[in-house]
């Protein structure tokens, strides 16, 4: 059994699946320069690896949570590193998409839904939605809207929900 796992569902493990982990989310982005400056200066993210794939015409943008000074320099052992990150968000550029004026990408939440956020955990979510707010960001749901008070939704350039959350208040808002 893996040690600290909380098993909700009796079942077998399979194989060696203790070692599993979340890797990535996946985004379509239609300009990447927008999309990595949202994600990298108002989201605070860091740029970890960019692979071009020529031949197939798109190019992946990896972005997590880590420090610039742990990123290895060697392109193998980047890509190694990079893909060894938990909860990265991968955005994929296909090229010439960005003049592409009829180009709208589904973010999964009007119809037929589907896909419907990634969360971002901060220490204070009214602290963060003030930045936000600043630097013109469009909400969906501010921390006090609705029901669910404490919690914010906001969107990326490309109407993707994010959900700014802080982990301390969660409990309060489930119980």
């Amino acid at each position: 059994m893996c040690q600290g796992t909380i098993f909700l569902f009796s079942h077998d493990l399979v194989g060696s699946n203790c070692d599993y982990m979340m890797q990535q989310t996946m985004l379509r982005v239609k300009d990447p320069l927008k999309s990595l400056d949202f994600y990298t200066r108002i989201m605070g993210m860091t740029l970890l690896q960019k692979i071009d794939f020529p031949s197939m015409l798109f190019t992946l943008y990896f972005l997590g949570y880590e420090e610039k000074k742990e990123i290895p320099t060697d392109v193998k052992e980047r890509t190694a590193w990079t893909f060894s990150r938990r909860a990265t968000i991968e955005l994929t550029h296909n090229w010439g998409s960005e003049s592409d004026k009829n180009l709208s990408l589904h973010n999964g939440n009007s119809e037929p839904r589907g896909f419907g956020h990634i969360g971002i955990a901060v220490p204070d979510v009214y602290a963060a939605c003030k930045v936000f707010e600043e630097q013109g960001v469009t909400f969906v749901k501010k921390p006090d809207d609705g029901k669910m008070k404490g919690v914010a939704f906001i969107q990326d350039p490309d109407g993707y929900w994010i959900e700014i959350l802080s982990p301390n208040n969660m409990f309060s808002l489930t119980s």
